[in-house]
């Protein structure tokens, strides 16, 4: 279980056992835990935004999204979204492949990445607003599933590309995941969605369907970048974690317009 409390904290801000120290092994093994991080996250956004759809009565829809938004950029520090904005900074500045990683390396946030952050965050904001309108219920398992999905689209990026850098923080998680990594948390993705089969059926297969397209978009995303850089970065997968995450939201909403 330490491995799973190494990926929670570093993942998240939420720290139930404090660790001081960390090694590289427990660091690159907590990657097979990465959908069950998504899954505390996703009951801790779930949650309060059932509570602010009931006390409002579905009023408020907008500010149920951009709650949506708040609670996923402070459970997590943002790094979801540091990472996106980083990643598109680098990716669309079309310099040489060490110009893109050097600017990729930088803290400052340039216009690509402000543009593309507001981007995301305004289609996770109407997926949220969207579904608390039409299927309040199916919004609280879109919030659960979304994290463990994204998350599981990081593993197999970490698992399956190689690292773009001889060193960084993201160096250990590549190191220690492979194919067989992702096969775990492929499993252990399925068993945290199965509760949802005793919703509706139709609610289950949304999420397989978006599990499936998470999947899919994680693999020609890293091809792509590949293609770009030689490898994929910690920033990479962070925006992996974060396109995949709205696009189940995406999903789910197209899904409660065909439900409703």
């Amino acid at each position: 279980m330490n491995e799973f409390f190494v990926g929670l904290q570093f993942l998240t801000r939420i720290s139930i056992v404090k660790q001081t120290i960390w090694t590289e092994e427990s660091f690159g093994k907590s990657v097979k835990f990465f959908p069950a991080v998504g899954a505390v996250l996703g009951i801790c956004y779930a949650v309060p935004l059932f509570i602010f759809i009931y006390v409002t009565n579905g009023e408020l829809s907008i500010f149920t999204g951009a709650l949506g938004f708040f609670l996923s950029v402070v459970l997590t520090g943002g790094i979801h979204c540091d990472g996106l904005m980083d990643s598109a900074d680098g990716l669309f500045s079309g310099r040489e492949k060490d110009k893109m990683l050097e600017i990729m390396k930088d803290s400052r946030a340039g216009a690509f990445g402000v543009v593309s952050l507001v981007i995301v965050a305004a289609l996770e904001i109407s997926a949220i607003a969207e579904l608390a309108k039409i299927l309040p219920m199916l919004l609280c398992i879109a919030v659960y599933s979304a994290p463990i999905i994204g998350r599981l689209a990081m593993v197999l990026a970490i698992s399956i590309f190689p690292y773009a850098r001889p060193e960084g923080i993201g160096k250990a998680f590549s190191k220690y995941a492979t194919l067989k990594t992702f096969f775990v948390a492929l499993l252990e993705t399925i068993f945290l969605l199965s509760p949802l089969i005793f919703f509706e059926v139709e609610i289950f297969f949304t999420a397989i369907v978006s599990l499936c397209a998470a999947i899919i978009f994680a693999l020609y995303f890293g091809k792509y970048v590949m293609l770009k850089l030689g490898g994929l970065t910690g920033d990479i997968y962070g925006a992996v974690e974060f396109l995949a995450e709205v696009l189940v939201l995406i999903i789910f909403l197209f899904a409660g317009i065909y439900l409703n």
